[in-house]
């Protein structure tokens, strides 16, 4: 006799067996495809905290240029970096920049994403501004927001961060691996089109 899946188990099969990812937007879930035209049509910026890397918080001898002082990407994280990249190069779209928080954590994230190969540009606003605390200061805010009202329609950039820069853009912050998509016209505040999760 044939027993029943549960939805549970169904839902698990068919995510392994397309392997593709689930990207919510707004408050319901659309096809990939969908977020890929939104991309394409630009003007935006993905918003992305790093990948998983286990723990809260950067160890009491952290320094910025040292890797072996911080919270780092384990193996799953680095698998999940790799799984973004691999979305976005599937749908042929590439960003028109990759910014990185300078920490190691979101450097690695969009290394192992979209490729080291100088493509990614480190960029302070992205981290703290302290380097000890997890806060955003005033300064950074303005040059994260300028420079998100400056990208132009056509166009999409990609930023790795932290979620309490995500909050200080947004008022919203998203688990490791997932992004916001952001939009900011005039002198408009952001707005959250949607939240992404490669699954």
């Amino acid at each position: 006799m044939m027993r029943r899946m549960s939805a549970t188990s169904r839902r698990r099969l068919l995510q392994s067996s397309l392997a593709l990812p689930l990207w919510t937007v707004g408050v319901g879930s659309v096809a990939a495809g969908e977020v890929a035209a939104l991309l394409r049509q630009g003007g935006l910026v993905v918003a992305l905290r790093h990948a998983l890397a286990p723990g809260t918080f950067d160890p009491p001898d952290f320094k910025l240029g040292d890797c072996r002082t911080q919270r780092n990407l384990n193996t799953e994280g680095r698998e999940q970096a790799r799984r973004i990249g691999r979305w976005f190069e599937r749908q042929v779209l590439p960003p028109a920049a990759v910014r990185s928080s300078p920490w190691c954590r979101c450097m690695d994230t969009a290394a192992e994403a979209f490729g080291n190969g100088g493509t990614v540009q480190a960029w302070a606003a992205l981290g703290s501004p302290y380097g000890r605390s997890e806060q955003t200061n005033a300064a950074s805010r303005a040059q994260l927001l300028a420079a998100l009202r400056a990208v132009p329609a056509g166009r999409f950039e990609l930023w790795v961060t932290h979620a309490f820069v995500q909050q200080a853009l947004s008022g919203q912050s998203t688990s490791s691996g997932e992004g916001l998509l952001m939009r900011a016209t005039g002198g408009a505040e952001p707005q959250v089109l949607g939240r992404l999760s490669v699954a």
